[in-house]
């Protein structure tokens, strides 16, 4: 049995480790944040170290035969019912598997530090938690883009474009409206799209042309 320096000790680095991805989902305004990443990985550290120590007196009479491992992999199957209830289907948009993912591996994380396996469990968030920087910097600018339109005063409206899109609304990242410099009746309009493909970005501009009011339609330019 470890002592009890030991166990604070274990419980204080998930508490640590688990913060440190939720900290980024927090940032973000996302349903589990930062208490959350955190009660999943200090929750599963004390279940991992009841299965691998808390029965060590029974397992040595005779005639006593169990499975004390069992209690650990419930958390994997019980981290499931978190994650479901983090998944949305928004129309065919479906969000949240990118949170439901990140609780499993908060999980696993809390399971490797109970073990007593810190360099996996060290590492491990250090993978997770420099995912974003990396995407931000590699994947996602390479996916946004940007066109301006000019139309009628009033003709358009956050509502009216997310209607418009219909399922494809949620790639809109950015809705900017101004008074025109050259016609006072007249509004520019910049939306920025955020995670679009050359497919999706094709279908959006042919559905803002074909809107009421839209009199002038400009491309910005490749991915920016």
């Amino acid at each position: 049995m470890i002592g009890n320096f030991e166990l604070i000790s274990r419980l204080v680095l998930a508490a640590a480790l688990g913060s440190v991805i939720g900290f980024e989902r927090e940032r973000l305004s996302w349903a589990a944040g930062l208490r959350t990443h955190m009660l999943v990985c200090v929750g599963s550290t004390p279940i991992m170290i009841v299965s691998a120590f808390g029965f060590a007196d029974v397992l040595g009479n005779q005639h006593v035969v169990l499975d004390p491992s069992r209690i650990a992999a419930q958390v994997v199957s019980g981290i499931g019912f978190l994650g479901a209830g983090s998944i949305l289907l928004r129309g065919e948009i479906i969000r949240g598997l990118t949170t439901a993912a990140s609780l499993w591996s908060v999980a696993a994380i809390g399971l490797a530090v109970g073990g007593g396996l810190y360099t996996a469990s060290v590492a491990a968030t250090i993978i997770l938690a420099g995912i974003k920087p990396i995407e931000k910097r590699f994947i996602t600018v390479k996916q946004r883009r940007q066109l301006s339109l000019l139309v009628e005063r009033g003709s358009m409206t956050f509502h009216t474009l997310h209607e418009a899109l219909g399922p494809a609304s949620p790639r809109v990242r950015q809705f900017v409206m101004q008074q025109s410099d050259d016609d006072a009746q007249m509004d520019e309009v910049t939306i920025t799209l955020h995670r679009v493909s050359s497919t999706e970005y094709a279908a959006v501009c042919g559905q803002l042309r074909a809107l009421q009011g839209v009199k002038e339609f400009r491309d910005n330019g490749e991915p920016t």
